[in-house]
């Protein structure tokens, strides 16, 4: 599979890799993704955020607001809060600050088995989600909705040049593996050149 402007995102992934420490890679990416998570913008993530995104995403896939859809995928949003990240909350905490957030994640590099369970238990709540037609499978068509309710601004020449990264066998789709592998990657690996790092279009290093 060709990839748009693999030359240029060739010569910036060298540049970068030389003036950037791979734990700084993995800051900035972890950085970049809680501003995305943080719907509201108030530094915290928190239920509300989860409340938002998931009207986000039931916008992007077409449902009415109030809707039986809508509430659905709000719920599977507040399930992802309430199972994934509230029990991790120190001291029976409501909130996440981004330095919490920053922290907590950074140490899931070292622990590639924490990481799996962890963020890989995320990937299905998230797969579960942006697979809509229950294959199995993501398709262009299923990941550019779901990137619209997560990354919005993202032109679509950056969300297929991200699925074709995250493709990593071309067939077109991404699998049950790809897609997980990537949201783990994403979170957890300093890797420069990880596939993952695509999940949320041009990694912020490569912007």
């Amino acid at each position: 599979m060709t990839f748009t402007g693999t030359a240029v995102v060739a010569a910036r992934a060298v540049h970068y890799a030389g003036i950037m420490a791979d734990s700084d890679i993995l800051t900035a990416k972890i950085n970049y993704g809680f501003d995305h998570l943080d719907v509201d913008g108030d530094g915290r993530l928190t239920e509300h955020d989860h409340v938002l995104m998931g009207q986000r995403v039931a916008a992007a896939l077409g449902h009415e607001p109030g809707s039986e859809a809508e509430a659905g995928i709000i719920a599977a949003y507040l399930r992802i809060w309430r199972d994934l990240h509230l029990p991790h909350i120190p001291g029976g905490g409501t909130e996440i600050s981004k330095e919490q957030f920053l922290r907590s994640t950074l140490t899931l590099a070292t622990d590639p088995a924490a990481a799996q369970a962890t963020v890989g238990a995320l990937a299905e709540a998230f797969l579960a989600i942006a697979d809509t037609d229950h294959d199995g499978e993501v398709d262009i068509a299923e990941f550019r909705n779901f990137v619209a309710g997560h990354f919005p601004g993202l032109s679509d020449a950056e969300v297929h040049d991200a699925f074709a990264h995250l493709d990593t066998d071309g067939d077109g789709h991404l699998s049950t593996e790809e897609f997980t592998r990537a949201t783990v990657e994403y979170w957890s690996s300093a890797d420069p050149d990880a596939p993952g790092n695509w999940w949320m279009g041009t990694p912020i290093y490569l912007r």
